[in-house]
C-alpha cells in the first residue's frame, strides 16, 4: 500500500495501469535518472521491448533501494519508448513484468514515443520520482 494518496478524477476515464494524480505524503523527494535496460557492463540487455522493460524496471528498483526508497513510494514515472506500437501490442506481457517490480502500485504515468534514445539499442527508458515519507 502506497503512503501517498492516489486520486481518481471524477469525469475522467477510469485509469488502468496509472493514476490520474498522486498527492505525495510529506517527506524526502528522490529524482531518479533515466533507466534503460543497461546491464552491469553498460550494454543493453534484451532485444524485445518487454525484455528491456524488465531490466529497466529492475534498474529503477535498484536506484530506489540505493536511495532508501521502495517501489510503492514512486509518485510518477515517465516511460520513453522508441516504439509505442510495440508497447501497445505488448501490454498483456508487460502487466506481469510491472507487478514483478512495482506490485499493484500505479503512480502517475506518462508514455512518450521518441525517435531514439542515447543508446541506439535501447527501446525504453524509465524516469521516475519517489517521495520517502517523513
Amino acid at each position: 500500500m502506497s503512503p501517498h494518496e492516489i486520486v481518481t478524477a471524477p469525469g475522467l476515464a477510469e485509469p488502468v495501469g496509472f493514476a490520474h494524480a498522486v498527492v505525495a505524503a510529506p517527506g524526502r523527494t528522490v529524482h531518479l535518472g533515466g533507466q534503460t535496460a543497461q546491464g552491469p557492463d553498460g550494454a543493453i540487455v534484451g532485444t524485445t521491448l518487454v525484455e528491456q522493460f524488465d531490466v529497466a524496471a529492475g534498474n529503477v528498483v535498484a536506484a530506489l533501494t540505493a536511495a532508501g526508497a521502495t517501489p510503492d513510494q514512486l509518485v510518477s514515472l515517465i516511460i520513453y519508448t522508441t516504439s509505442v506500437g510495440e508497447y501497445r501490442t505488448s501490454l498483456r506481457e508487460l502487466g506481469p513484468v510491472w507487478r514483478k517490480h512495482f506490485g499493484r502500485h500505479y503512480p502517475a504515468v506518462a508514455l512518450l514515443g521518441v525517435a531514439e534514445l542515447f543508446d541506439e539499442a535501447a527501446k525504453i527508458e524509465l524516469l521516475g520520482t519517489a517521495v520517502i515519507p517523513a
